[in-house]
């Protein structure tokens, strides 16, 4: 993974882009990559809901043409075949193949990042070997994933004893992350902050700004 944890407070917080390709057509989904790219995102993750098995496929080859040309990691949600496919890490939800298996299939190098909700599904999934977690959600989101809270002490909590980076994710955005400040996460997960801004671009520069005043 591109971020070590151990014993060490993270300072260089990482922003983690997910995307919601829901009523855009791939145009302008595409551009909406690539000027989140440009932006400056440290990771990207393609979550897509619907369609066939061919055009994520297709999809998936396109985004990961755009996220290598910036050398930034590029992650597909759920879809393990996918990703071994399309030579990308995959991250998985609570009701996806455990991460043990996907290990089997993808192998010991691939990165695999799995979502917690709780103390104890972050316990698991770190003995399966994840290579990060994906904590939340901290507000309710506006994707049509369905939201479950978990609380900053649940995410401190999960930071303590946690050997791997933890993120926060669920409903994130550069007016409401001053509630993440003081907690050992490696960088906040975002959504709609990128992806129904009218400019990508500069919601990506303006998030990171604000996440460097906020983890100073």
């Amino acid at each position: 993974m591109i971020i070590k944890k151990g014993t060490v407070k993270i300072l260089n917080k990482k922003l983690y882009f997910i995307t919601d390709s829901t009523d855009i057509d791939n145009q302008t989904f595409l551009n909406k990559v690539e000027q989140a790219c440009r932006g400056g995102i440290d990771i990207l993750q393609l979550r897509e809901k619907s369609g066939s098995d061919k055009d994520m496929l297709d999809l998936a080859f396109k985004v990961k043409e755009i996220t290598d040309r910036y050398n930034i990691p590029f992650i597909i949600d759920d879809r393990i075949d996918i990703a071994k496919i399309a030579g990308c890490g995959v991250h998985l939800g609570q009701n996806d193949i455990p991460v043990k298996y996907a290990r089997q299939i993808l192998g010991k190098d691939a990165v695999i990042g799995a979502t917690a909700k709780t103390v104890e599904q972050a316990e698991n999934a770190l003995e399966q070997g994840t290579n990060y977690l994906g904590v939340g959600a901290i507000y309710p989101t506006t994707t049509k994933v369905i939201t479950i809270r978990t609380s900053i002490s649940t995410l401190n909590d999960i930071c303590s004893l946690s050997d791997v980076p933890v993120f926060a994710i669920g409903g994130l955005n550069s007016s409401n992350i001053d509630i993440l400040k003081g907690s050992d996460i490696a960088g906040i997960c975002v959504v709609s902050a990128i992806m129904k801004s009218e400019n990508p671009h500069d919601a990506t520069i303006k998030l990171k700004e604000k996440m460097n005043a906020v983890f100073a």
